[in-house]
């Protein structure tokens, strides 16, 4: 199921992992492991932030993907499934009457 993940970095875990050069390599592990069909990065509520959209192919992945942004970087994620236009234009169809 395509799924948007939200990570919200706690600042100073983020900060810290900054300066012992762990961000690159956390974020890195997290590109590697899901392989996000889109990446972006910016500031939301204040907060250094992740927006991965990846396949997350069943619930049990949850853990070894959340785990260590958990861990690392005192993230708050949210995970939510999400569609392409093209996922919404078929669902409405699937709808129509008849």
């Amino acid at each position: 199921m395509r799924t948007m993940l939200i990570a919200e970095f706690d600042t100073d875990k983020a900060n810290k992992a900054i300066k012992d050069e762990t961000m690159a390599q956390v974020m890195g592990g997290a590109m590697e492991k899901l392989k996000p069909e889109a990446a972006f990065f910016g500031a939301k509520d204040g907060a250094r932030t992740g927006f991965l959209v990846f396949d997350l192919k069943e619930p049990a992945e949850i853990p070894d993907v959340c785990e260590p942004l958990f861990q690392e970087l005192g993230a708050k994620i949210t995970m939510l499934p999400v569609m392409t236009f093209d996922d919404v234009t078929t669902g409405l169809q699937r709808l129509a009457p008849g």
